[in-house]
This record gives C-alpha cells, sequence and structure tokens, in this order.
C-alpha cells in the first residue's frame, strides 16, 4: 500500500511555500538523504548554498584527522605498516562489496551509467599512452618505467572513497563505483600485463585470468546490478548487516592510508611526472570525456574527480609481483598521497 508523504514544494520563492501531500511509494520514501539535503538546499537562497560548502569542508575533516592517527599511530609504534595491509584486506573482501550492493541495488539505473565504466577504461588507456611516451623521454631504467606506466594509470578509487561518501553519501558511492568498474577492468587486464612484459618474472595467463574472476568489488557490482534489474528488495535484516560491515571501510582506508604514508622520496623528477598525468592530466581527460559524452550534475563531478585521484596502491603490488622498481613505486604513492589530500576535496567543493 502507498503511504502519502510530505513535500516542500521547491519551485516557490521561500515566502509562497506550502506543505504539498502526495502518494510516493515505499522506494520514494527511502531516497537518499544526501539527495534530499540537495533539493532544500537547490531551493534556497546563496547563503544556504555557502552553507553547504561549509558543511562539505567539516564533513571531510574528520577523513583526514583518522588519515593523522594512522600516520602518528605508526610513529609511536603503536601499529606497524604492514597492519594496512590487513586493514585493506577487509575493505576489499568484506567492506566495499557490501557497499556496492546496498548502493546499488536501490538505485534507478540509467542508459547514461553505462557511461561511467566507459569513461574510466578511457582515462586509463589514455594515461597510458601519454605515461609511455613521458617515461621513454626519461631515458627510464626498464623496471622503473615499469612502475612509471603503471603509477601514471591505476586509480586510487578507494583514496576517493570516503570522500565520496561524506560529500554525496550513497548514490556518490554507487556512481564511483560504476566509473571503478571500467577503471578494474582495464587496470586487471591490460596494465598488469604491461607489468609483467617490463618486470623480470614473466607473465602467467592463468594467474592473470584468475586475477580478473576473483575481484570482489566487481562480483559485488554484478549482483547489485542484477537484483536492480530484477527489482529484488534485500531484506531489511540483511540491509541493515550489510550497512554495519560497509560502513567500516572509511575509517579503515584512511587509517592504512596512514600507515603506508611515508615521507620519502627517490627520483623526485619522475615521480612529478607521473603524479602529473595520474592527476592534472586525468582531470583534464575526465572534463573532456564528461563535455564529450554530455554528462551533468553528479555524473559529471564523478568522472572528473574520479579521474584525479592519485595513484593507486595496485601500483606497490604490481612492482613487487613483478620485479619492479619498488623503493620508487613507494615515493610515487605516498607523494601523491599529499597532493590527493588537497587537490580530491578541493574539487569536491569547486562542484
Amino acid at each position: 500500500m502507498r503511504k502519502p508523504s510530505v513535500h516542500w514544494r521547491t519551485d516557490l520563492l521561500p515566502d509562497q511555500r506550502t506543505v504539498h501531500f502526495e502518494v510516493a511509494s515505499e522506494r520514494e520514501l527511502r531516497e537518499n538523504e544526501a539527495t534530499f539535503i540537495e533539493m532544500q538546499l537547490t531551493a534556497s537562497s546563496p547563503s544556504v548554498v555557502e552553507v553547504k560548502d561549509m558543511n562539505v569542508i567539516l564533513k571531510i575533516v574528520p577523513v583526514v584527522l583518522i588519515f593523522l592517527l594512522g600516520y602518528a599511530l605508526k610513529r609511536l609504534n603503536i601499529l606497524k605498516k604492514e597492519d594496512g595491509d590487513l586493514f585493506l584486506k577487509v575493505v576489499y573482501y568484506i567492506a566495499l562489496p557490501a557497499l556496492v550492493i546496498i548502493s546499488i541495488a536501490d538505485i534507478e539505473l540509467r542508459l547514461n551509467f553505462v557511461l561511467l565504466p566507459v569513461s574510466g577504461a578511457l582515462v586509463v588507456l589514455t594515461t597510458t599512452g601519454v605515461s609511455f611516451l613521458l617515461g621513454k623521454a626519461l631515458r627510464l631504467p626498464r623496471a622503473t618505467l615499469g612502475t612509471f606506466i603503471v603509477g601514471s594509470t591505476i586509480m586510487n578509487i578507494g583514496f576517493t572513497l570516503p570522500f565520496f561518501i561524506t560529500a554525496y553519501g550513497k548514490e556518490g558511492l554507487a556512481r564511483i563505483t560504476m566509473f571503478d568498474f571500467g577503471h578494474m577492468t582495464v587496470i586487471f587486464t591490460f596494465t598488469y600485463w604491461l607489468a609483467c612484459k617490463h618486470g623480470t618474472s614473466g607473465m602467467d595467463k592463468k594467474v592473470m585470468v584468475k586475477k580478473l574472476f576473483l575481484v570482489p568489488p566487481m562480483w559485488a557490482l554484478v549482483i547489485a546490478v542484477a537484483l536492480n534489474l530484477m527489482k529484488i528488495r534485500i531484506p531489511f535484516f540483511i540491509n541493515d548487516f550489510l550497512q554495519m560491515v560497509g560502513w567500516m571501510m572509511t575509517p579503515l582506508v584512511m587509517l592504512a592510508l596512514g600507515l603506508y604514508f611515508s615521507p620519502r622520496m627517490t627520483r623526485m623528477f619522475a615521480v612529478l611526472g607521473a603524479t602529473f598525468i595520474r592527476m592534472i592530466i586525468g582531470f583534464a581527460l575526465g572534463f573532456l570525456l564528461a563535455g564529450l559524452f554530455g554528462l551533468e550534475g553528479l555524473n559529471r563531478s564523478i568522472v572528473m574527480i574520479g579521474a584525479a585521484a592519485p595513484v593507486g596502491y595496485t601500483t606497490l603490488t604490481y612492482s613487487f609481483l613483478e620485479n619492479l622498481d619498488m623503493e620508487f613505486a613507494a615515493s610515487l604513492i605516498s607523494f601523491s598521497i599529499i597532493m590527493g589530500m588537497i587537490f580530491v576535496p578541493l574539487l569536491i567543493l569547486l562542484q
């Protein structure tokens, strides 16, 4: 049975508004809180929009503080860098898949959502070509060149997730996950092949296939889309369970980032070049793709900000697995994290 709900008319001036009654479905009643706030702010005066921007800043501050806490705990020898591995395993295998399911299962899938994974894949492929040319021009050693190419192309979407969740809620998480689907499809195939090509261990096709088919967030995305298309509602107790597990992601990711962070740098010029490709050229590509595909609103923000994410941790993993330049990988990731802590929140505020 459809239930009555109360809505404010947002197409009138503040002094003309009246309470508007209409019948809404249960799905509509569970509308995302962030979307509801956005409706209120859109209908408000410019001063209220400024309050929204301040709220975004205030919500991001705790995220940054968790990062600093992780770094402080490492400096105090309470936690070790290796503890970050466990945190990220929990995120990768448990928290992130749970969040993906509860975020996508209830959203309204539209045709232009298809352009999000397409955009993610195109950003990776384009930055791969740019990084290969620049890496060759810098005459980097083979192993360092492999890390340079991989680091320039792999986006640290996990880094951006806490910021997207804080600023845009479940809807933001759902759409950045769609963008990441295209990104992951390329980096777990083509980018990994490039890492193997520049390494010394050679490429094992069986390992490649296994990695591709054992990616929990991708399977969670497939399940969530299937539930959505078949209009299968998740039972409330399972939904509550997934929410409790999923919202562990933000503190765990930021603690891990703090534990991994290191101020030590090597091959600084190459670090600057790879970071420039990953974040600045990545952002420019996101801007161009958003315009080319006619993306607007949140979809436009997702593509531009996601494409500007810092260097992904998979860079370090690939460098280890394929005997690439591990020291350069650590320097590159650490520097890009510093830039990301400034650049990503700034881009969100400017949207």
